[in-house]
């Protein structure tokens, strides 16, 4: 559902709705790009696995977001992406691992498989929510 909804409210938005600030909120742009690679995140340490190279970098383009700013439609095809991978993954998580421990970030705060899943689900709701709210905003004042 995040994918479907994510895909009705931002089709059609141009380079400029996309990446604006209304009222110094964070861009749909932001939110888009957070909720692929923060999702992407989340997984990786499902599995038990460390930040690649190129997660880190993305978590640092995500922090320091600057022109040209990335497209609608690459934006779209990497949510698309992560949400395939997602549902692979966690259809392919057995049953009995889902409380295995599981340490996440630098700081390797505790957690499970289970935990985790849950985590980039919620998360990503609540940036569903913001991308469907900003563009209704943007789209209302740009009438």
């Amino acid at each position: 559902m995040a994918l479907e909804d994510v895909t009705a409210a931002v089709t059609g938005a141009t380079i400029q709705q996309l990446w604006q600030r209304p009222g110094g909120a964070a861009s749909v742009g932001f939110h888009l790009m957070h909720l692929a690679g923060s999702t992407d995140r989340l997984l990786t340490y499902a599995r038990g696995e460390g930040l690649s190279p190129a997660q880190l970098a993305t978590l640092d383009v995500e922090r320091d977001l600057k022109e040209p700013y990335v497209a609608l439609d690459v934006l779209l095809a990497r949510w698309r992406e992560v949400v395939q991978n997602a549902l692979r993954q966690i259809a392919e998580t057995p049953e009995d691992s889902l409380f295995e421990p599981r340490a996440v970030g630098r700081a390797r705060l505790p957690s499970t498989v289970l935990g985790l899943i849950f985590h980039a689900a919620e998360h990503a709701q609540r940036h569903v929510g913001q991308i469907v709210t900003t563009t209704k905003i943007i789209r209302g004042t740009d009438v």
